[in-house]
Formats: structure tokens, C-alpha cells, sequence
């Protein structure tokens, strides 16, 4: 089988690390989405587990960013809201979030597999649930901007000079329909950001291997159309463009983790599953 990709498969590969609210009572890392609120530093809260950008987390310190993944034992960490299965687990992970974060709300859309992306510059309160989108924007504190995902790319873009944040859905759909070129334009833009300055981040999703796709596929990404159904790199073909919109490379992360690959820690649409993890990423409330 022939693998199709984006030129050179660019990016460099990080690797997400957990955190539990045991974790975050226990050691306080700087970075980190704060799961236990500073008002309850002796709560073993453990009902969600999130992954976090090691590098991120360690040079950002006001910035909330990371995903959740397969619940621990007892809870099985879907955030799917649409869809009448799994709703009540799904509403009370929603709640645990906005709970645990210490923000005062979080902000998350119906996603369509399209290119909108919602600009907020207005604080929320509990759980606020916008019309179909598949991006989300901020420069404002205390916004926490979520996406769910199950195989697709969730992509944050984050300019620590301007202090301002998007995160994106990007199925191939997305990525084809240019939802990383408006999310850079937007940001530019809007909030006089310098692509230069941006660090993007292609979080955990199905890899080069797993995603086998038609030719159809092949020719909405841009790429070499092939002769039968083929794997595809979307973090690669998402990356490459990135650097085309002037990202500097050293600044394009990729996960190491595939959402498809066996024993991951994540929900996989092709795998069989119809639970979702959500991506986040916020400006830490002042």
C-alpha cells in the first residue's frame, strides 16, 4: 500500500503528557489546566483526564490548553452533546469541566465539518453552546474555547506575544475548505497578529497509517490524486500549510498520538466509537 502525504511530513513531534486533578493538587504545575480550583487544594477530584503540550505547559503559564481522553474508571470521559446516547454522562462531564477549570465558563459550538469560526470577545457563564461552527477565537481572559474531536485534527494556534488563542476542528473537510488559512487570516486580521509569531499545535488524531481515504480525498487536500483508496497525513498536509501562511517551522508541534492506532488512550470514530474527547484552550482568568 502506497501512503500518500504532505511533502515531508513537517512538524515536530511532541508528546502529550496526563495530568489528573490528583496530579495538579498534588504537584501545582505551572501551565496546566487547573482541574482542582485553587479554593479546593485538598480535592482528589480524578473524574477527568487531560493530556497537556509538555512545552506549553511549562513556558505559558496563563494559558489553559490540553485534552481530555478516555475517562478513569467509572466514567468514560465522552463529551458528545448531540446525539441522545450518552447525553447525561456527556452534560455532567460538561459540568465537571467548567467546574474543575476555574474558568467561568466554556464555550463550545455544533460542529459541521465546515470553515465558520466564532470570534468571542465576551466573558460566559456555565456551558454556552454557539450555532454550527468549527473554530473558535479569543484575546479576551477567562474564555475557555472547546472543540470535540474522534479522529479529526484539533489544531491550536497561539501568538504569546499578542496573548490571543484559536482552536480549530479540522476534519478533512475543514482542512480542504481552508479552516487553518481563515483561523491565521483571523488572527492577523482582527488582532494584529504576525504569523511569524504564532505556534501551532496539531493535537492527538488518526495518523498517516490508519487513515486510509478515496482519491476524492487526495484531490480536495491537494495532493497527488491516487489510483485506489490510500492513507493520507492530515497533521502533515495541515502543517504544510501552516508554513505556506509564513508559521516558522520550529514553531508547527505534532502529537505523537494516534486516536486510531491500538491502545490509545483516545476515541476513534474509525475505531468503532461514537464518544468524543474535547480539546480546549483559554486565556487563564486574571
Amino acid at each position: 500500500m502506497v501512503l500518500s502525504k504532505a511533502t515531508s511530513a513537517p512538524g515536530r513531534v511532541v508528546s502529550e503528557i496526563p495530568l489528573t486533578g490528583r496530579d495538579v493538587s498534588a504537584q501545582g504545575p505551572s501551565g496546566s489546566l487547573s482541574l482542582v480550583p485553587p479554593s479546593e487544594p485538598d480535592s482528589d477530584a480524578t473524574s477527568l483526564l487531560c493530556w497537556v503540550h509538555p512545552e506549553w505547559r511549562q513556558r505559558f503559564p496563563w494559558l489553559a490548553q490540553g485534552i481530555t481522553g478516555r475517562g478513569p474508571e467509572g466514567n468514560s470521559g465522552d463529551f458528545r452533546l448531540f446525539e441522545s446516547e450518552g447525553r447525561t454522562e456527556a452534560e455532567a462531564n460538561w459540568r465537571e469541566l467548567v467546574r474543575l477549570s476555574g474558568f467561568p465558563g466554556v464555550l463550545h459550538a455544533c460542529q459541521v465539518h465546515g470553515n465558520e469560526i466564532l470570534v468571542h470577545d465576551r466573558s460566559v457563564s456555565g456551558l454556552v453552546v454557539e450555532s454550527d461552527a468549527d473554530g473558535h477565537l479569543s484575546e479576551r481572559a477567562g474564555v475557555l474555547m472547546c472543540v470535540t474531536v474522534a479522529d479529526c485534527v484539533p489544531v491550536s494556534l497561539v501568538d504569546p506575544h499578542r496573548r490571543c488563542v484559536a482552536i480549530l476542528h479540522a476534519g478533512w473537510r475543514s482542512a480542504a475548505m481552508g479552516i487553518l488559512r481563515g483561523g491565521v487570516r483571523l488572527m492577523v486580521d482582527r488582532l494584529e497578529t504576525s504569523p511569524e509569531n504564532l505556534l501551532v499545535h496539531l493535537g492527538p488524531s488518526i495518523c498517516e497509517r490508519c487513515y486510509e481515504v478515496g482519491p476524492e480525498v487526495h484531490t480536495a487536500l491537494g495532493l497527488p490524486e491516487p489510483e485506489s483508496p490510500t492513507p493520507v497525513d492530515l497533521r502533515g498536509v495541515l502543517a504544510d500549510q501552516a508554513l505556506n501562511l509564513g508559521v516558522l517551522p520550529a514553531h508547527v508541534t505534532r502529537s505523537s498520538f494516534c486516536t486510531r492506532c491500538s491502545g490509545s488512550p483516545f476515541f476513534s470514530h474509525r475505531g468503532g466509537e461514537t464518544r468524543r474527547q474535547v480539546a480546549f484552550l483559554g486565556i487563564r482568568p486574571t
